[in-house]
Formats: C-alpha cells, sequence, structure tokens
C-alpha cells in the first residue's frame, strides 16, 4: 500500500510540472521560419500568467511580431531554437508608458515588451534574433531618424526581472532597454548587435537593485550603458565578469543623466575589439572603454570601478562633467549643472590605439570633487612630434561628451581640468614611441596629491605639468 502512495504521488507531480509547460508549437506555432506566429505565442504567455509555468520556444524558427510579457511569465527559449522578429513593420504595435522619458516621442516598438509587471524571466540556451537589417535608417533629422525600427527587449516599470543564458542578435535599435525597474538581474547572456546605427548592447535607465554578471557581448554603438533618462536615479547596480566589444563606449554612464547615478560597482571586465569590422555608429577599434558622461544635470556619487582590461579603444578613459542642459522632455524644466563627486578607478590595464589621451574635465561652474585613480598601467601606442605646449583646449561646455571632442590633447597620459581633491597613485604611462608632450597636465585642479607616477619611453624632462591656478601635492 505504502508503495503504491509513493508511486501516486510521484505521479501527481511529475503531471504537475509538466502541465506547467506551455509549448507554443500547443497553441498553433509553426517552426517553419515563415508562419508569423504572434497569436499562437501570445496565448500560450496568456495562459502561463494566469495559470502558471513556462512557455516554452522549442527547436526551430519562430516568426513573431511584438510579444507583451504578463505577470508571472517565464519565456523558455530552448536550445537550437530561434525567435525571429517579423521582418514587417506593422507587426509591431506602438505602445506607450505612462510616464515622460527622452525618447518617449520615438520609443514605442519592440519585439518583447514588458510594461508595469513582475516577475517576469527570459532564459534557455536559443536565440532571439530580432532581424534588424530589414528596418534601415531612411533620414539623418532627429527624432526621425530613430523611429520605425523595434527594439529587441523593452522592459519598462517592472519588478523581479530576470534575463539569463540566451543569446541575443540584430536588433533594429538598441538590443535592450530596461527603464525604472527593480531588482533586475542579468547573467550569462551573449549579445551581438551589429545590423544596424543605433545598436546598443544594454541600456539601464533609472533602475535600481541591478546585478548583470557573467555578458559576453559585442555592440555597433554603446556597451553595457547606464543611463538616466527620467526623474528616477539609477542606482545600486553590480557589473561584474563580462567581456565587452563595442565601436563606440564599451562601458559608459550617460549621456543622459536626468537624475543620475549612484551606488555602482563594475569590476573584472575585459573590454576588447570588436569582431565586427563593419562599423555603422563609431569606428572599428571603438572610440572609448570607459567613459563618466554627466551633462543633462543629476548627480554621480559613490561609483567603483576596478580590475578591467581596455584593449584597444582611442581612448581608455573619459570623464566629463559638462552642462548639456538637454530637458528630458520638452515641457520640463532646464536641467542645472550636475555634479560628481566620490569615484574611485584602480587596478586598470589599458592600451589606446590613438594619441588623443585620457582626460578628467569639469566646468568652471561645475568641478568634479573627490575622485581617485590608481594601481594602473596605460600604455600610449602613438606619440606626437611637433610642439603642442600652447595648445589651448576649448571648455565645449554644451557638446555632446565624447571622449574625442577636445583632438589630441596636450598631455599623452592624462588631461586634468577644473577638479578639486583628486588623487593619482601608482600609475605607469608606456610610451610606445616618442612624444613630446608631458604624462600629465593639472588646469585649475586642487587639493589631493599625484604619487608614484612611472613613465616608460618618456624623454620629456617636466612629466608632470602642474599649471599656475593649480595647488596639489606631488610626491
Amino acid at each position: 500500500m505504502k508503495s503504491i502512495t509513493t508511486i501516486l504521488l510521484a505521479l501527481i507531480a511529475f503531471t504537475s510540472v509538466h502541465a506547467a509547460d506551455y509549448n507554443i508549437e500547443s497553441f498553433g506555432a509553426k517552426a517553419d521560419g515563415k508562419t508569423v506566429c504572434t497569436k499562437a505565442i501570445q496565448t500560450a504567455i496568456n495562459e502561463s500568467s494566469q495559470k502558471g509555468g513556462k512557455v516554452i520556444i522549442p527547436t526551430g524558427d519562430f516568426i513573431t511580431g511584438t510579444l507583451f510579457l504578463r505577470d508571472n511569465t517565464t519565456l523558455v527559449i530552448e536550445k537550437n531554437a530561434r525567435l525571429l522578429g517579423s521582418t514587417q513593420l506593422n507587426d509591431y504595435p506602438k505602445t506607450t508608458v505612462n510616464f515622460r522619458f527622452f525618447g518617449d516621442t520615438w520609443v514605442y516598438q519592440s519585439l518583447i515588451i514588458a510594461h508595469n509587471v513582475n516577475n517576469i524571466t527570459i532564459e534557455g540556451r536559443g536565440t532571439i534574433d530580432g532581424q534588424g537589417g530589414s528596418f534601415p535608417v531612411t533620414t539623418k533629422v532627429k527624432p526621425d531618424r530613430y523611429r520605425d525600427r523595434p527594439y529587441l527587449l523593452w522592459i519598462a516599470e517592472c519588478k523581479n526581472v530576470l534575463v539569463r543564458d540566451v543569446e541575443l542578435r540584430s536588433s533594429a535599435m538598441w538590443m535592450q532597454s530596461y527603464i525604472r525597474c527593480e531588482n533586475l538581474r542579468i547573467d550569462g547572456i551573449k549579445v551581438f548587435n551589429h545590423a544596424n546605427k543605433n545598436n546598443d548592447l544594454m541600456d539601464i535607465d533609472g533602475c535600481k537593485d541591478v546585478v548583470i554578471t557573467n555578458v559576453i557581448g559585442d555592440a555597433d554603438d554603446d556597451g553595457i550603458t547606464l543611463k538616466s533618462t527620467t526623474d528616477r536615479i539609477s542606482e545600486n547596480i553590480v557589473v561584474s565578469n563580462c567581456i565587452i566589444s563595442s565601436h563606440c563606449n564599451a562601458i559608459k554612464f550617460g549621456t543622459e543623466s536626468t537624475a543620475g547615478f549612484r551606488n555602482v560597482t563594475i569590476s573584472n571586465c575585459v573590454i576588447r575589439r570588436s569582431a565586427a569590422s563593419d562599423a555603422k555608429t563609431g569606428v572599428p577599434e571603438g572610440i572609448c572603454g570607459i567613459a563618466f558622461e554627466v551633462v543633462d544635470g543629476g548627480i554621480m556619487e559613490n561609483i567603483n570601478i576596478s580590475n578591467i582590461v581596455v584593449d584597444g579603444p582611442r581612448v581608455p578613459l573619459f570623464v566629463r562633467l559638462g552642462n548639456r542642459a538637454r530637458k528630458h522632455y520638452d515641457e520640463a524644466p532646464t536641467p542645472p549643472i550636475g555634479s560628481m563627486s566620490n569615484i574611485n578607478i584602480s587596478n586598470i590595464t589599458a592600451y589606446a590605439s590613438s594619441p588623443i589621451g585620457c582626460s578628467i574635465t569639469g566646468i568652471p561652474k561645475g568641478k568634479i570633487e573627490g575622485i581617485t585613480l590608481s594601481n594602473s598601467r596605460f600604455v600610449c601606442s602613438q606619440g606626437i612630434s611637433q610642439d603642442m605646449s600652447n595648445t589651448i583646449v576649448k571648455e565645449l561646455e554644451k557638446l555632446y561628451p565624447e571622449s574625442t571632442m577636445f583632438g589630441t590633447l596636450p598631455s599623452y597620459g592624462l588631461y586634468i581640468r577644473h577638479v578639486n581633491n583628486i588623487n593619482l597613485d601608482n600609475i605607469v604611462f608606456d610610451l610606445k614611441e616618442s612624444d613630446t608632450r608631458p604624462a600629465i597636465i593639472c588646469d585649475d585642479v586642487n587639493g589631493g596629491s599625484i604619487r608614484n607616477i612611472s613613465t616608460i619611453g618618456a624623454k620629456n624632462n617636466s612629466e608632470i605639468k602642474i599649471l599656475d591656478n593649480s595647488k596639489i601635492q606631488i610626491q
């Protein structure tokens, strides 16, 4: 009798687990790579949300338009399964949200959308491919050039979001946008996004309590990108153990900084050259490795960057506090000058492919407060032969922030301007070609110290140049 009871309980348990799976083929989806299966897949999603369980995308090629995730949705892309975005724009209905953000007049189409729902998961060993090359850019006029190009994932105002293990490919616009979400985890995914312009790898916008780990990604535009396009700050974020390639900026804060960034740790990552030689948006070698950009108001505080290898972009490190002052929607008040404080950058090993130089710059009425760069090595691959000692670096307060914005800087290692309390310690600058410039220039820099600076291959007698308007201790 005991044995029969045990068997019955086991059968009940098996039946319950089995019944929790919703294979989309059972709802009429066809794995022929031709039939648009949106209705069948959406029906499976709706039922799983109501009854519990997982939606299974099995082996094969399934075409779909926009899918709306519901509460408690788990979407499983099985090994050798491909969820392919329709190439017809009318399969992507325009969807709006109930809050204002920069881009809300053109961000409203995506292959997968989740808005104001909780407990959603996208996982599996298969692939989601947006077929983004089918949506060409038809104009250079902003913002029209961003319209009619669907994202791959657009997750807005959701709690408890998990995206893991899947491969994401070829969006028509940004690959994945997470905006005003809480408790977000992205783990073990692979991304290749080189189908179109504006092909970011991921954008974390006004989210909090975020963990991003074990990502291998290659993007035509920016890589792991933290933004603030709404009234919500991006905060409590951990990024670790990732390998990132980008034709633009591999790891980036900004450009939008409406509320800002707080409590962010990024560690144990490799930034390497892209596998794609054709750059639609940036340059093949990448524009910048690590970029901090606060130019639309907002704060940046309590940021820790450590153990990063930067191999090959034009500029390894760029820190910029500017005053573009762009509103996050037309009726919003003009943002004041933002702030940057308590930033720690350490253990950076970097190779620059251009002689531009790294920079840490504020503006006269907006100085960076409290930044440390330590235990790092910068290899400078090219040198400058002309005399740049009288070069004037323009302020360019309102210009779009980019590590190349000032042109070739008058220092080959680090140009620092409008900064209070900076500490540089144990930094090596390795010149591969002779250069007439000093390693470091400090202009309007007050407080802090510079010590243990080593230069290799330098012939200039004045490796650290402190202008008269600066007061900083050199040890």
